[in-house]
């Protein structure tokens, strides 16, 4: 039964939306108290629904709080649109407010699951994800932590929305690349790094969940489609809110076949020019180079001339230089933010900071080698994410053995003035490694045991950086042939 006190139009997405935006101001708790009130209704009120709707680890129960309690139809899994009359689907999804006073989504926004083996067989045109994503009435309401009932938080945001064109033709690569994986039998290899706005996410009830796909005998986990976390913070900062300031587009035009050829295209028009040449032309005073001076100057070779591009903000691409020196070597290992050493204990790896940054991160390598008079010359970019088994298997193993030395207690030894710990080394993992990241000695943490340590954090080896570049970067492997 749909639409039965006709309290909007289910056919018209305006009337949805307009009696959706009386829901601002209101907590799930007052949705529940003033439904109550008005109607008794029977498929709606059965004995302990608030108690069953607050608990925290209930996914989506507060999406389907308000299908059933304010829009008034009963919960289900249609692979249809929830209005499907009028093409929109219902998404009731948190946003959180930062240290900073910013506002980003907090989590990915799940459109719908993924059959590995129907959508071998789907367009994007007519896919089920299409069908559920070309008109989304979006709800965001304030997460706050420290609210113990969940049907405490408030109702901040309702807009009905579509993806840009210019969007759109990312979104549709991004579909294409991951069914293209399923298609060649790697389902179970599907990662957030894949993709820039839409990804494959996991979406299981335990980490152990598997189910079959149609090209291998390898069992997947169970994924959905979904636009990513940092994708919906720029839909919620620059559609929702508006509050934003304008930040600048890398294409001008929506005539591109693929975005990362158009990307690696452009800065490769200023292939064998100089640092220095590059701050010339760019207007990079010499007495005022800034620190991040070579992410500086891929923005500008991109066109932007600030420090942010709006399709790395939405993809989550982070730029990060890479300098071969005169040996074909990489002098620097890549270093992430410093770990706190309590927090990381209490991890897992599924849920882990460092394996999800890694999972969800796409990154633009810039790639720049010192020549025989020791100038450093721009060779190009690439866009690289970490492979599956290289994440799964001897990250995680640096990643375990990290937390083990944490809980077993960390061991210090002094010889000759310095440190030595049993931290995982760079010779004992062929991809990463932990070492310290603090400013200086006095730069510390608090380890479970209750000393101050230097901070720390991972590392990917440079050897490892310089055997994913591909071979037009490398020297070595351009004799061989």
């Amino acid at each position: 039964m749909r639409n039965y006190l006709e309290e909007y139009d289910v056919t018209n997405p305006k009337s949805i939306e307009e009696y959706a935006k009386k829901l601002i101001g209101k907590t799930f708790e007052q949705v529940c108290d003033e439904d109550g009130e008005r109607y008794n209704l029977s498929m709606v009120s059965e004995d302990n629904y608030s108690y069953e709707h607050e608990n925290k680890k209930r996914k989506g129960g507060l999406g389907e709080l308000i299908e059933e309690r304010y829009f008034h139809y009963k919960a289900n899994n249609d692979s249809r649109p929830d209005f499907y009359e009028a093409g929109v689907e219902l998404k009731v999804t948190p946003y959180k407010i930062n240290q900073n006073k910013s506002i980003s989504a907090k989590e990915r926004l799940v459109i719908t699951m993924i059959d590995y083996f129907t959508v071998v067989d789907e367009t994007f045109e007519n896919s089920h994800l299409w069908a559920k994503s070309r008109l989304i009435l979006l709800i965001y309401y304030l997460y706050q932590k420290e609210l113990e009932s969940r049907l405490k938080y408030r109702i901040d945001f309702v807009k009905l929305f579509s993806p840009s064109e210019e969007d759109l033709q990312i979104i549709k690569q991004d579909f294409d690349i991951i069914v293209s994986k399923i298609k060649a039998g790697k389902a179970h290899e599907l990662s957030g790094g894949d993709t820039l706005y839409l990804e494959a996410c996991t979406k299981a009830a335990t980490s152990a969940d598997r189910r079959s796909q149609p090209f291998s005998d390898e069992l997947a986990k169970p994924r959905a489609f979904a636009f990513k976390s940092s994708y919906m913070t720029y839909v919620l900062n620059n559609y929702i809110v508006n509050e934003n300031e304008e930040i600048e587009s890398i294409i001008k035009d929506s005539r591109f076949s693929s975005f990362e050829q158009y990307v690696v295209d452009k800065i490769d028009k200023y292939k064998s020019l100089s640092v220095e040449d590059l701050c010339i032309k760019f207007e990079f005073a010499n007495d005022k180079k800034p620190k991040n001076l070579e992410a500086l100057l891929a923005y500008r070779m991109l066109g932007i001339k600030g420090n942010q591009a709006e399709e790395f903000v939405k993809a989550n691409i982070v730029i990060k230089t890479i300098r071969i020196g005169k040996n074909n070597k990489i002098k620097e290992s890549m270093s992430f933010p410093n770990f706190k050493f309590k927090e990381l204990v209490m991890e897992t790896w599924e849920d882990s900071t460092f394996g999800d940054y890694l999972r969800n991160t796409r990154f633009l390598f810039v790639v720049y080698k010192y020549d025989d008079n020791d100038c450093l010359r721009l060779m190009g970019s690439q866009f690289w994410n970490i492979p599956y088994e290289d994440l799964e298997n001897e990250v995680r193993l640096v990643w375990e053995k990290t937390v083990k030395v944490l809980k077993d207690g960390l061991e210090i030894r002094v010889v000759n003035g310095k440190n030595y710990n049993n931290f995982p080394k760079a010779t004992e993992n062929r991809v990463s490694h932990v070492r310290p990241h603090a400013r200086n000695a006095s730069d510390t943490d608090e380890l479970p045991d209750g000393r101050q340590f230097p901070k720390q954090c991972f590392w990917l080896n440079n050897s490892y950086i310089y055997s994913q570049l591909e071979d037009k970067f490398k020297v070595d492997q351009q004799a061989k042939k």
